[in-house]
C-alpha cells in the first residue's frame, strides 16, 4: 500500500478501483457514447482540463478514430484563475496553459476531466470556454464520478461511479504524471 503525508494526516491507499483494462474499458464506453449521443463527431471537439483530463481527451479521441475514422481536434485548457479558491490555492498558482487552436464557436465541446467532486472545477472549465467562444453544446467526460455536489453540475459521461465519503481521496493515476493508469482510493490512517 501507498501511503503519503496530507497535512492533516498520513494518507492510504486503502483499494484500487480500477486496473488499466478497467481505464481503457470506461474509454472504450465513453467513445461510443459520445459519437452516439452526438450522432456522429461532425462539429465535435474534445477539450482535457489541465491536468488528467488532458491525455484522458487524447484516449478518447483516440478511441473515437478507432470507431469512426475519423480524427476529433482535441484542446487543453487550464482554468487556474476561473476557479473559485484561487486565493486558497498559494501565492504563486501553478500556470500550464490552455491550447486550444481551432475555433470552438458553434462546435459540440466535450469538456474531459479525471474525477468530478463539487463540480467547482467543471463549473470554471465553462467559464474560461465561454470566453473563448461561443459553442453550440458542451458535455462533460468524467472518468470517475464521486458525489458530494455543490453546484448542479453533472456528466454526460461516466467512466464510473464510486460512492466516497468527504474524507477520502480518489486518485487518478495516469502513464503520463505516475508511469501506470489505475485508480485508486485513499483514506487518511486511522490510529
Amino acid at each position: 500500500m501507498n501511503s503519503w503525508n496530507r497535512g492533516d494526516g498520513k494518507m492510504i491507499d486503502k483499494a484500487e478501483i480500477m486496473d488499466e483494462s478497467g481505464i481503457m474499458r470506461a474509454i472504450t464506453r465513453i467513445a461510443h457514447e459520445i459519437i452516439e449521443k452526438n450522432k456522429g463527431v461532425e462539429d465535435l471537439v474534445l477539450i482535457g482540463i489541465q491536468r488528467r483530463g488532458v491525455p484522458l481527451a487524447k484516449m478518447i479521441a483516440q478511441k473515437i478514430y478507432e470507431v469512426e475514422g475519423k480524427k476529433v481536434e482535441v484542446g487543453v485548457l487550464d482554468i487556474t484563475f476561473y476557479r473559485d479558491d484561487l486565493s486558497m490555492l498559494g501565492e504563486h498558482p501553478v500556470i500550464n496553459g490552455t491550447e486550444i487552436n481551432f475555433p470552438i464557436t458553434n462546435k459540440k465541446v466535450v469538456l474531459v476531466d479525471d474525477v468530478l467532486y463539487t463540480g467547482r472545477t467543471a463549473r470554471a472549465a465553462i467559464d474560461a470556454l465561454m470566453d473563448i467562444g461561443r459553442p453550440s453544446k458542451i458535455q462533460l467526460a468524467i472518468l470517475v464520478d464521486r458525489g458530494h455536489r455543490e453546484l448542479p453540475i453533472r456528466a454526460d459521461y461516466v467512466g464510473k461511479n464510486v460512492p466516497t465519503s468527504r474524507s477520502e481521496i480518489v486518485n487518478v493515476k495516469l502513464v503520463e504524471f505516475d508511469g501506470v493508469n489505475k485508480v485508486t482510493i485513499s483514506d487518511i490512517e486511522k490510529k
